[in-house]
C-alpha cells in the first residue's frame, strides 16, 4: 500500500529530499531561538490605537495567530493585511508589523512604502532582502531572522517576535509567557507526529493516510480559526492538494448547507475538525450537531490539541498540521519543499513591473532623506 513509506524513514527521507519534516521536528527548538532573538531587540514604540501586521502568505499567518492569540486581551484591535495598501484609517498611531520572510514580497513592500510615507510606527521582520535594505535606509527598526528557510517553515521567526514585540509596546501583557510551555509540549508533539512514529500511534500520520485522496476541508473556532487556516495553506504548500478551511459558528449559517445535498461529490472531500478540551459549550454542541448533520459516508476526522495555556494549545494543532501535511506529499509521492507554481507566478509577475515601481519609489524616498 502507498502509506507504507510512512512507516519507512529511508524511504521519507528519499522523497523529502529538502528535508522540511526537519522544521517540524526541531519546531521547539525554532521558538526557542526567536524568542531570544526578539529578547535583543531594542526598538520602543508608545502605545498605539492600533495594530497591522502586512505580509502575504506564510508571512503572513503569524499576524493571524496573533490575532486570535490577544483577541480578548488586547488594548487595541489588531488586523491582517494581505494588500499592495494598508487600511484607509492607518496613520501616525499606527503600529505596523511588515512582515515578509525574503524581503522580496512585492504586496508586502509596497506596504512598507506606504506605512513609512504615512508616518506610521513600522517594525520589520525579515531575512533581508529589499525590505530590509530599506528599513536601514529609512530607518526603520527591523529584526533580521535566519535565512535559508522556506516562509512556512519559518513560522517561529515570524510568529515570536510579534506577541514579544507587542506586549513590549503596549497591546497587550502577559501572553509571551505560555511560550515557555508551548515549547515543552511542542516536544512532546513532534516526538509523538517523529517520522519513526509507525501511523498505528502516529495522530499526524493516521490523518494523512485518511484524507489522501480527498480535498481536506479544515474546521476551526475561536483561538483556532487561524490554526485551520495554517492547516489549509500547508496542505496546499506541501502535499500540493487543493484544501479549504472555514471556521464555527459562520460554518453553520452557510457552509453546512454545502454538504447538505451534495451526494458522491461528498466523496470527493474529507472534514477535519479542530478541537480542544477547552472550547466552549457552544462551540462543543454546534461541532457535533453540525458532524452529525454531514451525509453518510464521510469521512471525518478530528485533531485535538495539547496542553493547558491557550498559546500551547494553539502551537500544539499548528504542529500536527505541519506533520500531517508534509506526510500527505510522501504518501503522494512529492517533495513537500518546492513550490513550483509559485515560483513560476513570481517569474511572469515579474514581467509587469510592478515590484521595479515600488523598488523606484523607495529609492526615490530613501535618497531623500
Amino acid at each position: 500500500m502507498a502509506e507504507s513509506v510512512l512507516d519507512n524513514v529511508s524511504k521519507i527521507k528519499g522523497v523529502d529530499k529538502s528535508g522540511m519534516l526537519s522544521f517540524c521536528v526541531d519546531a521547539a527548538k525554532h521558538y526557542g531561538r526567536a524568542l531570544e532573538a526578539a529578547g535583543r531587540v531594542s526598538a520602543g514604540f508608545s502605545a498605539p490605537e492600533n495594530v497591522v501586521v502586512a505580509g502575504m502568505g506564510g508571512s503572513a499567518i503569524g499576524g493571524e495567530l496573533l490575532k486570535d492569540l490577544v483577541r480578548k486581551d488586547a488594548r487595541v484591535p489588531v488586523v491582517v493585511s494581505r494588500a499592495y495598501s494598508l487600511p484607509g484609517y492607518v496613520d501616525e498611531r499606527s503600529l505596523v508589523f511588515v512582515v515578509s520572510y525574503s524581503g522580496e514580497t512585492e504586496e508586502t513592500l509596497s506596504s512598507f512604502l506606504d506605512a513609512v510615507r504615512r508616518k506610521c510606527m513600522v517594525f520589520c521582520v525579515s531575512s533581508g532582502g529589499s525590505l530590509l535594505e530599506f528599513a536601514d535606509r529609512l530607518g526603520v527598526p527591523f529584526l533580521r531572522v535566519p535565512s535559508g528557510f522556506p516562509p512556512r517553515a519559518a513560522l517561529p521567526y515570524l510568529f515570536a517576535p510579534l506577541v514579544v514585540l507587542s506586549e513590549r509596546f503596549g497591546v497587550v501583557s502577559g501572553v509571551s509567557g505560555g511560550f515557555s510551555e508551548a515549547m515543552s509540549v511542542l516536544e512532546r508533539v513532534s516526538g509523538e507526529c517523529a517520522p519513526d512514529v509507525p501511523v498505528s500511534g502516529n495522530a499526524a500520520k493516521s490523518l494523512a493516510v485518511g484524507v489522501n485522496g480527498s480535498v481536506p476541508v479544515v474546521y476551526g473556532f475561536g483561538a483556532f480559526r487561524s490554526v485551520a487556516q495554517r492547516f489549509k495553506t500547508q496542505f496546499n504548500e506541501n502535499a500540493k492538494v487543493p484544501s479549504k478551511w472555514a471556521y464555527f459558528s459562520e460554518v453553520d449559517h452557510n457552509e453546512v448547507v454545502g454538504w447538505e445535498r451534495a451526494g458522491r461529490l461528498a466523496e470527493c472531500f474529507s472534514a477535519v475538525f479542530l478541537r480542544d478540551k477547552a472550547e466552549p459549550v457552544e462551540f462543543r454542541n454546534r461541532i457535533e450537531i453540525t458532524k452529525g448533520l454531514m451525509p453518510s459516508g464521510s469521512k471525518l476526522f478530528e485533531v485535538w490539541s495539547q496542553g493547558e495555556g491557550v498559546l500551547a494549545r494553539m502551537l500544539s494543532a499548528v504542529c500536527i498540521g505541519d506533520f500531517a501535511s508534509v506526510y500527505l506529499a510522501l504518501l503522494r509521492g512529492v517533495d513537500p519543499t518546492p513550490v513550483e507554481t509559485i515560483s513560476l507566478l513570481k517569474a511572469r509577475m515579474k514581467r509587469s513591473g510592478t515590484k521595479e515601481k515600488v523598488i523606484r519609489e523607495l529609492e526615490r524616498l530613501a535618497g531623500s532623506r
